[in-house]
């Protein structure tokens, strides 16, 4: 695959993630994709498998009223893609956390991706 390849599918995979659509989000994802969340060094969800990936993915969608993640920059490794992204979106609901509906969240991090086989296999988010 080549970077240019790469970054197509991410940036298409990104762009379903932003219009909460998970058919469009899992069309680009292997069967075996593994998905972490990593805040401040902790992991707070983690999935192997499509359908473990596509229930969290569902689950997320009640989280926000909108959300959108921006890729800044990309840098190839191999198989390995990381990109530096901003996010932010707003809340749908309060939390236990103490955070309330219409709350806004904005976090900066990377997400890495790798590849097997033309599709995405591993997504670590790192907040």
């Amino acid at each position: 695959m080549t970077n240019e390849e790469k970054e197509k599918i991410i940036r298409h995979y990104i762009s379903a993630y932003n219009r909460f659509d998970v058919e469009g989000m899992v069309a680009f994802l292997h069967s075996e994709i593994v998905f972490m969340n990593v805040l401040q060094e902790e992991v707070t969800a983690q999935t192997e498998g499509i359908e473990a990936f596509t229930s969290l993915a569902n689950q997320a969608k009640e989280v926000f009223s909108d959300r959108h993640q921006k890729p800044i920059q990309f840098k190839f490794d191999g198989d390995k893609t990381v990109v530096a992204v901003a996010f932010k979106g707003t809340l749908a609901n309060d939390l236990p956390n103490g955070m309330s509906k219409g709350e806004e969240i904005k976090l900066s991090g990377t997400s890495e991706f790798e590849f097997k086989e033309n599709k995405i296999t591993k997504i670590t988010d790192f907040s």
